[in-house]
Protein backbone atom coordinates (compact mmCIF):
# COMPACT_ATOMS: atom_id res chain seq x y z
CA UNK A 1 0.00 0.00 0.00
CA UNK A 2 3.17 2.13 1.28
CA UNK A 3 3.98 1.85 -2.42
CA UNK A 4 1.19 2.55 -4.10
CA UNK A 5 1.06 5.89 -2.33
CA UNK A 6 4.37 6.77 -3.18
CA UNK A 7 4.08 6.28 -7.07
CA UNK A 8 0.42 7.92 -7.11
CA UNK A 9 2.40 11.16 -5.28
CA UNK A 10 5.65 11.09 -7.90
CA UNK A 11 3.12 11.19 -10.56
CA UNK A 12 1.42 14.22 -9.07
CA UNK A 13 4.69 15.98 -8.04
CA UNK A 14 5.62 15.06 -11.66
CA UNK A 15 2.50 17.38 -12.34
CA UNK A 16 3.83 20.29 -10.61
CA UNK A 17 7.26 20.57 -11.67
CA UNK A 18 8.92 18.22 -9.03
CA UNK A 19 10.32 15.21 -10.68
CA UNK A 20 10.67 13.41 -7.23
CA UNK A 21 12.01 9.96 -9.27
CA UNK A 22 14.29 12.06 -11.64
CA UNK A 23 15.84 13.16 -8.52
CA UNK A 24 16.45 10.20 -6.96
CA UNK A 25 18.37 8.57 -10.23
CA UNK A 26 20.48 12.22 -10.42
CA UNK A 27 20.49 13.60 -7.13
CA UNK A 28 21.52 16.89 -6.50
CA UNK A 29 21.36 18.52 -3.22
CA UNK A 30 20.54 21.88 -4.48
CA UNK A 31 17.14 21.08 -5.89
CA UNK A 32 16.77 18.37 -3.23
CA UNK A 33 16.84 20.91 -0.46
CA UNK A 34 15.25 23.54 -2.45
CA UNK A 35 11.93 21.19 -2.87
CA UNK A 36 12.43 20.16 0.64
CA UNK A 37 11.89 23.62 2.41
CA UNK A 38 9.09 23.97 -0.06
CA UNK A 39 7.61 20.74 1.39
CA UNK A 40 8.86 21.93 4.63
CA UNK A 41 6.88 25.11 4.62
CA UNK A 42 3.55 24.17 2.93
CA UNK A 43 3.65 21.29 5.92
CA UNK A 44 4.22 23.46 8.46
CA UNK A 45 1.07 25.44 7.07
CA UNK A 46 -0.64 21.87 7.01
CA UNK A 47 -0.06 21.16 10.32
CA UNK A 48 -1.59 24.83 11.78
CA UNK A 49 -4.93 24.27 9.81
CA UNK A 50 -5.03 20.94 11.59
CA UNK A 51 -4.49 22.82 15.06
CA UNK A 52 -7.11 25.30 14.25
CA UNK A 53 -9.36 22.02 13.96
CA UNK A 54 -9.34 22.36 18.21
CA UNK A 55 -9.81 25.23 20.32
CA UNK A 56 -6.26 25.82 21.26
CA UNK A 57 -6.65 29.23 21.94
CA UNK A 58 -6.13 30.05 26.19
CA UNK A 59 -7.90 33.25 25.29
CA UNK A 60 -11.01 31.60 23.29
CA UNK A 61 -14.62 31.28 24.95
CA UNK A 62 -14.67 27.15 24.41
CA UNK A 63 -11.34 27.50 26.42
CA UNK A 64 -13.00 28.95 29.02
CA UNK A 65 -15.95 26.86 29.04
CA UNK A 66 -13.16 23.92 29.76
CA UNK A 67 -13.40 22.49 26.09
CA UNK A 68 -9.42 23.93 24.98
CA UNK A 69 -7.97 21.57 22.61
CA UNK A 70 -11.61 19.81 22.37
CA UNK A 71 -11.32 18.45 18.08
CA UNK A 72 -14.24 20.59 16.88
CA UNK A 73 -13.68 19.63 13.52
CA UNK A 74 -12.98 16.09 12.81
CA UNK A 75 -14.14 15.60 9.14
CA UNK A 76 -11.58 18.83 8.06
CA UNK A 77 -8.76 17.44 10.65
CA UNK A 78 -8.87 14.09 8.69
CA UNK A 79 -7.99 15.95 5.27
CA UNK A 80 -5.54 18.03 6.90
CA UNK A 81 -3.84 14.63 8.12
CA UNK A 82 -4.25 13.38 4.59
CA UNK A 83 -2.32 16.66 3.61
CA UNK A 84 0.16 15.97 5.78
CA UNK A 85 0.65 12.85 4.32
CA UNK A 86 1.23 14.13 0.49
CA UNK A 87 3.64 16.33 1.89
CA UNK A 88 5.77 13.73 4.16
CA UNK A 89 5.62 11.75 1.30
CA UNK A 90 7.17 14.05 -0.75
CA UNK A 91 9.77 14.94 1.55
CA UNK A 92 10.74 11.42 2.03
CA UNK A 93 10.76 11.54 -1.65
CA UNK A 94 13.28 14.66 -1.78
CA UNK A 95 15.79 12.99 0.35
CA UNK A 96 15.87 9.93 -1.90
CA UNK A 97 13.18 7.51 0.14
CA UNK A 98 11.28 5.05 -1.84
CA UNK A 99 8.58 3.39 0.16
CA UNK A 100 10.85 0.12 1.33
CA UNK A 101 13.34 2.59 2.51
CA UNK A 102 10.66 4.38 4.99
CA UNK A 103 9.76 0.88 5.96
CA UNK A 104 13.12 -0.15 6.75
CA UNK A 105 13.84 2.42 8.41
CA UNK A 106 10.84 3.18 10.31
CA UNK A 107 11.56 -0.82 11.80
CA UNK A 108 14.65 0.46 12.98
CA UNK A 109 13.85 3.74 14.57
CA UNK A 110 11.02 2.00 16.02
CA UNK A 111 13.62 -0.03 17.73
CA UNK A 112 15.68 2.62 19.25
CA UNK A 113 12.30 3.97 20.57
CA UNK A 114 11.29 0.85 22.64
CA UNK A 115 14.69 0.87 23.71
CA UNK A 116 14.66 4.46 24.82
CA UNK A 117 11.28 3.55 26.72
CA UNK A 118 12.93 0.20 28.23
CA UNK A 119 15.27 2.68 29.64
CA UNK A 120 13.73 5.15 31.12
CA UNK A 121 13.91 7.63 28.36
CA UNK A 122 14.77 11.33 29.43
CA UNK A 123 15.38 14.45 27.54
CA UNK A 124 18.32 15.77 30.10
CA UNK A 125 21.59 14.35 28.88
CA UNK A 126 19.84 13.06 25.64
CA UNK A 127 22.34 13.00 22.50
CA UNK A 128 20.85 10.94 19.86
CA UNK A 129 23.86 9.03 19.36
CA UNK A 130 21.91 6.05 19.30
CA UNK A 131 20.18 7.17 15.90
CA UNK A 132 23.62 6.45 14.25
CA UNK A 133 22.44 3.00 13.44
CA UNK A 134 19.59 3.56 11.83
CA UNK A 135 20.84 3.69 8.29
CA UNK A 136 19.96 2.11 4.94
CA UNK A 137 20.78 -1.70 3.72
CA UNK A 138 21.79 -1.45 0.61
Amino acid sequence: MLQKLFDLQAELNRRIGFDTAALRERFDPQTAGRWLNDYIAAASNELEELRDCTYWKHWCAEAKQGRRFELADVQNARVEIIDLLFFWISMAQCVGLNAADVEQLYCKKLHVNHQRQDNNYSMQGKDESDNQAITLEP
